[in-house]
């Protein structure tokens, strides 16, 4: 749905979609508390799109998890990485109750 959503606006859904499904993923893996749920926005304003996927665990930020070199790529915990290197800006904004992972996609990096 997401992503029919960007083609109605007109922008560019690869790099959106992924970053999308990304935070989605870890909202749902990492920050889920039963009886609560994930909310997805996407807003646009002035060509930029941000992207809010929040979330009621507040005991755990996320974090880009960086790995030494000689241990080798691993099966998970790169999906940040992936964030990071698609978003133009990227965050956390902690509330009172859960967090809000953002990430921002320019015109150009769309």
């Amino acid at each position: 749905m997401a992503s029919e959503r960007l083609v109605t606006w007109g922008l560019p859904v690869e790099n959106a979609a992924l970053i999308i499904a990304e935070l989605t993923a870890n909202a749902a893996l990492h920050g889920r508390v039963p009886g609560r749920n994930v909310r997805l926005t996407l807003k646009v304003a002035g060509g930029t799109l941000r992207i809010e996927v929040r979330d009621a665990c507040t005991d755990r930020l996320p974090a880009v998890r960086r790995r030494p070199e000689e241990e080798g790529p691993g099966e998970s915990g790169h999906g940040l990485l992936l964030v990071e290197e698609l978003a133009d800006r990227w965050g956390v904004t902690p509330g009172l109750v859960g967090k809000t992972v953002w990430a921002e996609l320019t015109p150009k990096s769309q």
